[in-house]
């Protein structure tokens, strides 16, 4: 008999089970910048949404690129890492277009699996790493 999960689950707290191939994951920043009225014109509700119509996402806390808000991460389905693929970093995603640029993308397989869009390189950050106290 298959478990069955325990407790409430909302709507970023689905379970954790996959039945199929695991697909493309993403994290949308939704904090002190990113998802904020500091990001003026944006439907930040509407933007995670039309993500989540694409696959799993998780709602994060600052993801410490603040100066790019809003800030998405698409993890790679696990296809796209067996092809060596690594998380994109997209910023500075304030218009519906460039969301459903990523939409589209994620719905051909994403990183490793699909070329990313030419026009989503326009959106394409570098994480910088955190500085630990010596």
């Amino acid at each position: 008999m298959p478990a069955t999960p325990t407790g409430p689950t909302t709507d970023d707290e689905r379970p954790a089970r996959v039945t199929g191939p695991v697909p493309c994951r993403i994290v949308v920043c939704r904090d002190c910048c990113c998802g904020t009225p500091k990001v003026t014109g944006v439907d930040h509700a509407d933007q995670t949404e039309r993500l989540r119509a694409a696959a799993p996402v998780r709602v994060s806390d600052c993801l410490d690129v603040c100066e790019h808000a809003n800030v998405i991460v698409v993890q790679p389905s696990a296809e796209g890492r067996a092809a060596g693929a690594r998380p994109v970093w997209l910023g500075l995603v304030n218009d519906p277009d460039a969301t459903e640029d990523i939409v589209a993308w994620i719905r051909t397989g994403g990183p490793g699996v699909a070329p990313r869009p030419d026009i989503l390189d326009l959106y394409a950050i570098t994480p910088s790493r955190r500085r630990t106290a010596s």
